[in-house]
């Protein structure tokens, strides 16, 4: 299944209240990718033996791997002419330099981090990254669906929410043409096809591309690019958490299975034993 959707709708339900940028056709922008740096994808998650959250230390982290995708896509859209600067930023502890680093090396063009110890909500990351917005006027907001750690799948949507602008999730395919963004996305049963008017706010889905690997070169060149550092503070941002986490905890351990002679024997077990029945 294919359908293909306009923002006109959505635009008349919910007016732009966002910073007034506009991208008219042929003109290049600037393009702004949130990367967060989590647990490295091949590494063993373990809880801590207090409970209270998951283990980090000493652990190999790395940029999440949606976020990959979508300084890829930036990239991409750079080598089209579509932009003329690509700013990663990044909201996390002071070690989240190196997650920027990385971006640089794909191709972007300099680094934010709104460095920050505790663990920051996606409503508080989203807040972080409106003020950001606001402070930078990118013309398009390209970042991964969800992240690797917890799964949420809300900044995003969030950010799109706060600051007004359309936009695209679970993008698989993405073009930029005539002022606007042409966005295929991942849904249940096949794709959508969504037009939105810019600025706007895209989440980007694994079949969006194949991330490049970042040459030795690049690497160097990577880090003499600037970064700049500052606090949610500085942003006029609370980004104080609103969740209490009371305890973490593995899943059980999954039992073998057995054999049953019959039917009857196999309804009794569901019953008595596993008791989903």
């Amino acid at each position: 299944m294919h359908r293909a959707v306009s923002s006109a709708w959505w635009r008349s339900i919910w007016p732009h209240h966002g910073s007034g940028h506009s991208n008219a056709a042929g003109t290049a922008m600037k393009i702004l990718v949130p990367v967060k740096r989590v647990v490295d994808y091949n590494v063993q998650v373990r809880v801590r033996a207090d409970g209270t959250g998951v283990e980090t230390a000493g652990v190999k982290m790395s940029m999440n791997p949606f976020d990959e995708i979508a300084v890829e896509e930036a990239v991409r859209l750079k080598e089209k002419g579509v932009a003329t600067e690509i700013v990663v930023v990044s909201v996390g502890p002071a070690q989240a330099q190196d997650t920027l680093r990385t971006g640089m090396a794909m191709g972007a063009d300099r680094g934010i981090l709104v460095q920050v110890e505790e663990t920051v909500e996606p409503l508080g990351v989203a807040k972080i990254l409106r003020a950001l917005v606001q402070q930078e006027q990118p013309g398009l907001v390209v970042m991964g669906k969800q992240a690797i750690d917890d799964d949420m799948n809300a900044t995003g949507q969030m950010l799109a929410a706060l600051l007004g602008w359309p936009q695209g999730t679970f993008a698989s395919a993405v073009a930029v043409e005539n002022g606007g963004i042409t966005v295929t996305r991942e849904i249940d049963g096949g794709a959508q096809t969504v037009q939105l008017s810019l600025p706007a706010v895209v989440t980007a889905d694994l079949r969006l591309n194949e991330p490049r690997y970042a040459s030795l070169p690049n690497i160097m060149k990577a880090k003499k690019k600037p970064i700049q550092t500052m606090t949610p503070a500085d942003l006029g941002v609370d980004a104080s958490p609103r969740l209490t986490v009371l305890r973490v905890a593995e899943p059980p351990p999954r039992q073998g299975g057995v054999k049953v002679g019959s039917v009857d024997e196999l309804v009794s077990k569901l019953k008595t034993e596993a008791k989903v029945i």
